[in-house]
């Protein structure tokens, strides 16, 4: 992951934001990391769907297993 200090990300701000990558940004003061500037993702209509045919499901999975007919015993 690329680093940048604080005043220099500020002088080149929009220009960065332009050429960001998916590994994203660490920006330090000091030699610190004090951010890390990530791009936005927008794949998450990717995840709906995505496990459709890989998971099995059993049973009644709304039930809690408690039979609500068991008999308490005297």
């Amino acid at each position: 992951m690329k680093t940048i200090g604080a005043a220099k990300f500020k002088e080149q701000c929009l220009a960065l934001l332009d050429s960001l990558d998916e590994d994203g940004l660490v920006i330090t003061r000091r030699g610190k990391p004090v951010a890390r500037l990530l791009p936005f993702d927008y794949q998450h209509s990717e995840l709906i769907g995505s496990l459709r045919h890989k998971v099995k499901i059993e049973g009644n999975v709304l039930s809690t297993d408690i039979d609500s007919n068991a008999d308490a015993e005297s």
